[in-house]
């Protein structure tokens, strides 16, 4: 009972800052769009379109090359002229896409999903500033935690709707209610109006870029495009060594387990007294990985459970990667910092799931498993090596504030 209060205070003590209780339910409704993109996307130029998955494969690559681009310009923007205008005009650009998608043929859809990418509401960014400005520096672990288990739950609800409504009704009616729900979020976004910085931070003046985006930045974007591709290169050979033993029907139940296992993860750590820096966790996750290949015949049941102990360390390492943004980015720069981290993400995304699909084609889900987790690794020992060959000059006090929440973590 004691460990179990000792756990959860951290976390009363999060949620009892003004705003923040307010803003965790709004912004998980706000991600739901994100997260059913990709989803609706495949499904239509699959279903209805009547293309293959390779085509739906290019529409989405397209997106997310957009996306990349859209979440530093996006994040700049916010952070020189404020929350608002930058919703006023990734919403209705946004909505105009989806609205127009649905009836346009395959060239048409393949060359405008990279305006739809840059133009869309990056609704995970704005939240982790958000949390940045709300919460003080010594308690923002925990406010990630709580940020990444609540991003778990909406990759459970966004794609799992979108195929129902997709499904069930039609792929235009998908992209018509995703139009409709980014319109809402935006609109809902633009009343709440979450603080971006503090209100000591208020007056403050955007430094050079080269005061902070130095080689931990860099080194911290490396662990963020690495985790990203031991998460996707998971779930690509969770699908092939599903589909190899006859049972792939049981995705859905194998995706539930492991984002159950991040979410529990995410909890733990939040509690936790010390932190960990971000590549060692994504390098144990890596490791973790590896082994899984031996297990890639496995029943459904098992593979789920063999896949726990990597997907326990998920939310933790995300948790760190978004808290060492926050932390090194000047409050005046870091919508544009949080920005890149989200280009980072979407970079690994992007590479792990076609990479990965090659050595499943060609060796098969052990090695899937194998390689995801190789890359992981390598990438963290790179971002290890980048964030020891130097930190970026930091604003006056940023060094103290971040020994002071050493101590605290320690207590």
């Amino acid at each position: 009972m004691l460990w179990l209060t000792v756990r959860i205070e951290p976390y009363r003590r999060v949620l009892a800052l003004p705003g923040v209780r307010a803003l965790l339910p709004v912004m998980f409704l706000a991600r739901i769009p994100a997260t059913a993109t990709s989803m609706v996307l495949t499904l239509h130029v699959v279903l209805t379109l009547h293309h293959g998955y390779g085509a739906a494969g290019f529409v989405g690559a397209v997106a997310t090359i957009g996306l990349a681009l859209g979440s530093p310009l996006m994040g700049r923007l916010v952070d020189t002229l404020g929350l608002r205008p930058m919703l006023v005009i990734t919403t209705i650009g946004e909505a105009a896409f989806w609205v127009s998608a649905r009836t346009l043929p395959y060239p048409g859809l393949l060359a405008t999903a990279l305006f739809g990418g840059v133009l869309a509401m990056p609704a995970m960014s704005v939240g982790r500033q958000a949390l940045a400005a709300l919460v003080p520096l010594e308690q923002r672990r925990t406010a990630y935690s709580l940020d990444s288990i609540s991003v778990e739950i909406t990759y459970m609800a966004g794609p799992a709707l979108a195929v129902l409504l997709a499904t069930q009704v039609s792929t235009s009616a998908g992209m018509i209610a995703l139009g409709g729900a980014v319109v809402l979020a935006g609109s809902t976004l633009y009343v709440v109006n979450p603080p971006m910085r503090a209100e000591h931070e208020a007056a403050e003046l955007s430094p050079p870029r080269r005061t902070w985006l130095g080689p931990a930045m860099f080194g911290t974007f490396v662990t963020g495009t690495g985790a990203l591709v031991v998460l996707v290169g998971t779930e690509v050979t969770v699908v092939a060594a599903l589909r190899g033993v006859g049972q792939v029907e049981w995705t859905g139940a194998v995706t539930i387990v492991i984002c159950v296992a991040s979410a529990t993860g995410g909890i733990v750590y939040g509690g936790m007294r010390r932190s960990v820096t971000p590549a060692a966790l994504a390098a144990l996750m890596g490791l973790l990985l590896v082994p899984v290949g031996l297990a890639a015949a496995a029943p459904w049941w098992l593979l789920a459970l063999i896949l726990v102990p990597t997907n326990l360390l998920c939310a933790p390492t995300l948790t760190a990667i978004n808290d060492t943004i926050a932390r090194i980015a000047p409050a005046a720069a870091r919508g544009e910092a949080i920005g890149w981290g989200a280009s980072a993400f979407t970079l690994g995304a992007a590479a792990g799931g076609p990479l990965i699909g090659v050595v499943v084609d060609r060796a098969g889900a052990g090695w899937g498993f194998a390689a995801a987790g190789i890359g992981g690794v390598v990438l963290a020992a790179v971002a290890s090596a980048l964030s020891r060959a130097g930190s970026p000059a930091s604003p006056p006090g940023t060094v103290a504030r971040v020994g002071a929440d050493s101590e605290a973590d320690a207590d």
